[in-house]
């Protein structure tokens, strides 16, 4: 069961991605260096806006077409 995006939030941490994605934190990175998912820094720590992870499932749908 997948947990939806969580409204309130405008940039989410990589657990929040994870869980939103069901995916490991090595491929959430990994997607992240690809830049296949764009996020941002912020100090240490790695934020994915919410848009960012819609435009790329919208990506991965419009490529499995």
């Amino acid at each position: 069961m997948t947990t939806p995006l969580p409204t309130t939030h405008r940039a989410l941490t990589v657990p929040e991605v994870m869980e939103a994605l069901s995916l490991s934190r090595f491929k959430v990175y990994d997607l992240i260096r690809s830049r296949e998912l764009k996020s941002i820094k912020i100090g240490r720590c790695r934020r994915v806006p919410a848009d960012a992870v819609h435009a790329f499932i919208d990506h991965q749908l419009k490529e499995a077409a």
